[in-house]
């Protein structure tokens, strides 16, 4: 079974928008036949992992000893980690693919940890190549527009792309990222 990591921020409440659309994700994510892995505690990490489970989804949590808390209700399986970096390294390891819901500069790292590992190689060298990364819009899409600006530092006349840029995928809702996957793997 592939296993799809899912990034997102601690903070949604249940019944919030950005955590319904979460947990809509990982249910739709488990009927297409994908484990879901996540950070493990709260939040739209806690709502992905309980879409799945909803729609009878295998779920994994990474969590961490630096953090006090339990892994959230609706995850299958743990594994705890010593370390914060220890913690994004399993995160990614334990990836077929990965989601970047809404977050702030947790999900940030996870983001651009992955897409980093990818952009240099390193990604195929350790973990088996290259992998879908889908970023949710409107919410990461000033980061990315961002970050399109690198290309024109090589010649300044804005015609070169980042080539970081190929390894990223805007995706609008969860149906479009469950299309992608399939697509892609």
């Amino acid at each position: 079974m592939k296993t799809v990591t899912v990034f997102g921020s601690s903070l949604p409440a249940e019944g919030s928008y950005a955590y319904v659309e979460a947990q809509r994700l990982g249910r739709l994510l488990a009927e297409a036949g994908y484990a879901v892995c996540t950070g493990g505690y709260g939040g739209l990490m806690e709502a992905s992992a309980r879409g799945a489970r909803e729609a009878g989804g295998h779920t994994v949590g990474i969590t961490c000893v630096i953090w006090p808390h339990p892994a959230n209700a609706y995850i299958v399986e743990e594994f705890r980690t010593q370390g914060y970096t220890e913690r994004l390294m399993t995160l990614i390891e334990r990836g077929d693919a990965f989601i970047a819901l809404p977050g702030g500069t947790g999900t940030l790292a996870e983001l651009a940890l992955v897409w980093e590992m990818m952009n240099k190689g390193s990604l195929a060298k350790t973990l088996g190549g290259r992998k879908p990364l889908l970023v949710m819009a409107p919410y990461w899409q000033p980061v990315i527009e961002c970050l399109k600006q690198e290309g024109q530092l090589k010649n300044g006349d804005g015609k070169c792309t980042a080539p970081a840029m190929d390894f990223v995928t805007l995706i609008q809702t969860p149906e479009h990222a469950v299309e992608e996957l399939r697509k892609s793997l």
